[in-house]
């Protein structure tokens, strides 16, 4: 006799043959069914209750940034659904695989101007690579396996929408999923001829780069041995950073806005770029608009989509790299090389020696100081959106195991104290710190009671300068305009963690972040550190004004005293003396 299964009992059994141990999302009465569900199954799947629907769908998507598996949020009908769309946004935008349940009313009482009702299937049409409602409870497993399917396949969010009764609905448990079927494609080799004319454009540039991203996630090894073979400095993307430990020498950082100096400087000397995995929206300002192209991507659409390029490769970017390794000759160091080496160590210098200021309100070289030593090898970051971004990228060194996740090119704040649950909930055993500035924390912070609620061990660093610093910066170099609502109020972030159930640490120098660490390392309970923090806005690269040779001598004076950047050197300085 064929046993009886509610449709939402059904649902969850797929998740389960697809390996996925827990989801995030905030009960309403609209999907009673599904969490009827989860109650029935919860010793072989774990519901992490948040307090924000978006915060549940950006912890899903910092599962699979983390992870590289699905990630799994719900949403109840009508305000539940609509909150959950900043999250699947960021999983859209950075191509992470995400599946989001929604309910719906029931259908007696759907399309009738009903309580919560609503047409959900068309606000999740843009954000969704697939997106069904479903008819009859017998469908809902097979929608769910298809669904999951279709976020994998096309590195996108899948929508499945679920009326309350066909939850409730008791159908045949007869259903088997897919999930022993699914594979991780296998990506081709290049084409022998693309090999070729690159390794013959590598052969004459005087100043050649790579220029790395995701798509290259599994090739850092190589990755290595093409930079010390022809002699090509390396810099990333900067959701590529941690690839390759920081202080690999030929590694500037990234290039951008958020990046470091040298990074920045050789994108505009170089003559040719090995362009790798990349897809950065920003990309088409960033280099020397002369310099040629050699681009591998796994996506055929991705080939000169940024910027003109010379020889396309679509094929796996370890098997690219290794195809030019073994076919290209050594080349000996140039200038352009020497300088880039040189260029990193006088801005890591530069760096370091401001570990040890007194200024205050503290500026971000001591606190990172302290992260980078307290921070294991296999440390998880989740990294807010604003400024913390920049100060990340040149000052957290990252080495070893370590990860972290952002949120890229969707950029949305609050990203922080989510994507750390996600990585403590995915990494109970590792060290987790988000790190997010006053503006941020504000958005979600709501969910430290999460952390609280489920005793993970989290260490929240608020950086409070008490401005949008981000934006701050736009207005005053980039539009020139007055600042006009980044102003924020002075907060004790501390006091409300403690409301919270947390630790709460109000820091003002680096002796007390040292101390604030040192006592949350000991305790197994969420914290939050408040640090006071600078407001002066980071060095800018954006609008780098330190070469004399070809910029006014007085807006260089002015430039080098605003960011104390006497010590800096710019890239034509080194190259000169590399060519001696």
């Amino acid at each position: 006799m064929v046993q009886k299964i509610s449709g939402s009992d059904a649902v969850l059994k797929v998740l389960e043959d697809w390996g996925i141990k827990h989801l995030y999302g905030l009960p309403g009465g609209s999907f009673d069914s599904s969490m009827n569900a989860i109650h029935n199954q919860k010793s072989k799947i774990k519901y992490i209750q948040v307090r924000h629907e978006e915060a549940g769908a950006i912890a899903a998507s910092a599962d699979a940034k983390l992870t590289g598996k699905i990630g799994v949020c719900f949403g109840s009908a009508g305000p539940g659904a609509v909150h959950l769309l900043n999250g699947l946004y960021d999983a859209k935008t950075d191509g992470v695989p995400v599946l989001a349940i929604v309910a719906q009313v029931p259908t007696s009482r759907m399309n009738m101007d009903f309580f919560q009702a609503m047409d959900e299937e068309p606000i999740f049409d843009d954000v969704a690579v697939w997106n069904r409602t479903a008819m009859t409870a017998d469908s809902l497993p097979r929608m769910t396996d298809e669904a999951i399917r279709q976020a994998y396949a096309k590195k996108g969010v899948a929508v499945l929408t679920i009326p309350k009764d066909l939850g409730w609905a008791e159908i045949d448990d007869t259903y088997i999923s897919n999930a022993n079927t699914h594979q991780t494609p296998v990506y081709p080799e290049p084409n022998p001829e693309s090999v070729k004319q690159a390794v013959a454009l590598i052969k004459d540039a005087k100043s050649p780069m790579i220029y790395f991203g995701l798509g290259a996630k599994d090739a850092a090894k190589v990755l290595k041995k093409v930079s010390e073979k022809f002699k090509m400095p390396l810099v990333s993307s900067v959701l590529a950073k941690g690839i390759l430990e920081d202080a690999y020498p030929a590694y500037l950082g990234s290039t951008g806005r958020v990046a470091s100096k040298p990074g920045v400087e050789v994108g505009f000397s170089t003559d040719l770029i090995l362009w790798v995995g990349n897809d950065v929206p920003f990309s088409i300002f960033l280099f020397n608009k002369n310099a040629k192209v050699i681009q591998i991507d796994i996506a055929s659409e991705k080939l000169g989509k940024r910027r003109h390029n010379d020889v396309s490769m679509v094929a796996d970017s370890k098997k690219a790299l290794q195809a030019i390794l073994d076919a290209g000759k050594e080349k000996k160091p140039s200038a352009f090389y020497d300088a880039a080496l040189a260029d990193k160590k006088n801005w890591e210098a530069w760096q370091d020696s401001f570990k040890d200021s007194k200024e205050m309100p503290v500026r971000p070289e001591p606190i990172f100081d302290v992260l980078n030593h307290a921070a294991s090898d296999k440390a998880v970051f989740g990294i807010d959106v604003g400024n913390v971004n920049i100060n990340f990228e040149r000052l957290l060194d990252m080495h070893g195991d370590q990860k972290w996740a952002t949120s890229g090119k969707y950029a949305t704040m609050g990203f922080g104290l989510p994507a750390a649950i996600s990585a403590k909930v995915n990494y109970p055993d590792r060290d987790v710190y988000s790190l997010s500035g006053d503006g941020a924390f504000a958005m979600l912070n709501e969910e430290i009671m999460t952390q609280v609620k489920y005793g993970l061990h989290i260490i929240n660093v608020v950086f409070s300068n008490e401005t949008l610093g981000f934006i701050e910066a736009e207005q005053t170099d980039d539009t020139h305009q007055p600042l006009s609502g980044v102003d924020l109020p002075d907060t004790d972030w501390a006091m409300v963690a403690k409301g919270m159930g947390a630790l709460g640490y109000t820091v003002h120098t680096k002796e007390e972040f040292q101390k604030a660490v040192d006592d949350a390392k000991k305790t197994d309970r969420p914290a939050v550190i408040d640090v006071k923090f600078t407001q002066k806005m980071p060095f800018t690269t954006e609008h780098m004004t330190i070469d004399p040779a070809w910029q006014d001598q007085k807006k260089v004076d002015e430039f080098v005293k605003k960011y104390q950047a006497q010590a800096l050197k710019p890239f034509s300085y080194f190259l000169k003396e590399a060519e001696k």
